[in-house]
């Protein structure tokens, strides 16, 4: 048992947009999905925390962009630092700052980034020299999603069956490289229905549960075989599709719910309006009523110019392909 410490590390990951969602959980406790993922991690958003652990602390102290977090979100971080402490061996309270550059909850994964870092930083500040894949395996338990921020550009969750083999890996490939995501932050507020509830009632009330697992392992075969063909038109559709097919289940839960809100309705009709037209963009929207438009490069000006009229340029972000975790 170690008791000191007091070494600070810090790490940087970026946040990750799912294109084959990952919607629901076969073990809520391990965070085993029903299904893989496909997602594309992002150079504009990130998550920075710094990890301390110290003899002289007699509780975790956790600040989240200059704030104390209590509560479920404090409760959270605790079990996680309860993970790292207990395969560690180490058995000291942590300080932990963390700063988001991510909108919260509002449907740009910041838990994705934020236990990312957390898993690199608190690891490494514990003593643990993991791997990537023992990273992402670590990050899991904080938060699905977190696994696939381990690694940069296209990155595959494999649901696994158990915590040793439910682990994001990178995608191999040089195709697609010209792909961009302008996302519009149409709403910054919390959201009314956290990811992990919405998906507990999508798997136990929606009748349609049992399919969308199905039809998901087909899309991740779809647009695996479609980032090597390098057919962006493939990609685009299976990602737009997949989108819909996950929303459906909120509509079909009960009781329903839904993350998109009036704006979100606008948009999804405006990229439709821009496809027609000839300018070829697709779009993916995740627990939250924010949009990520997917493009190529060549359409990116006429995509931002078009929804800095609608919303204001604030709104509007223009994402490439980004790392993966990185230590400071």
């Amino acid at each position: 048992m170690t008791t000191s410490s007091d070494k600070t590390v810090t790490a940087v990951a970026h946040t990750n947009i799912a294109l084959i969602k990952y919607w629901g959980k076969q073990n809520p406790e391990l965070i085993i999905p029903y299904t893989g993922s496909l997602s594309l991690t992002l150079d504009q958003f990130y998550t920075q925390t710094s990890v301390t652990f110290n003899a002289n602390l007699d509780k975790d102290q956790i600040t989240i962009d200059g704030q104390p977090v209590t509560g479920k979100s404090g409760q959270r971080v605790h079990n996680f630092l309860s993970i790292v402490r207990r395969e560690s061996g180490i058995d000291l309270n942590a300080q932990v700052k963390s700063t988001n550059h991510v909108p919260t909850a509002a449907g740009l994964a910041s838990s994705a980034s934020a236990f990312a870092a957390l898993a690199a930083a608190a690891s490494k500040a514990a003593g643990m020299n993991l791997s990537l894949t023992d990273l992402s395996r670590l990050a899991r338990r904080g938060s699905g999603s977190a696994c696939r921020s381990i690694f940069g550009g296209f990155v595959e969750w494999q649901k696994g069956s158990d915590d040793t083999n439910s682990y994001a890996i990178p995608v191999e490939t040089t195709h697609l490289n010209d792909i961009c995501i302008v996302a519009l932050t149409i709403e910054k507020h919390q959201k009314p229905i956290s990811s992990r509830e919405g998906m507990a009632l999508s798997v136990t009330t929606s009748p349609y549960y049992p399919t969308w697992v199905k039809v998901v392992e087909a899309d991740l075969e779809n647009i695996k075989a479609a980032i090597q063909d390098d057919d962006f038109t493939r990609f685009g559709t299976i990602s737009e599709l997949n989108a819909m097919r996950m929303h459906a289940l909120t509509l079909s839960a009960d009781p329903d719910f839904l993350y998109f809100n009036g704006d979100t309705l606008t948009a999804m009709n405006e990229v439709k309006r821009l496809r027609h037209s000839g300018i070829e963009c697709y779009y993916t929207i995740d627990a939250g009523p924010n949009i990520k438009v997917i493009c190529q490069q060549a359409n990116v000006q006429t995509i931002t110019d078009t929804f800095s009229n609608l919303f204001g340029p604030t709104k509007v972000t223009v994402a490439k392909p980004g790392p993966g975790v990185k230590y400071l």
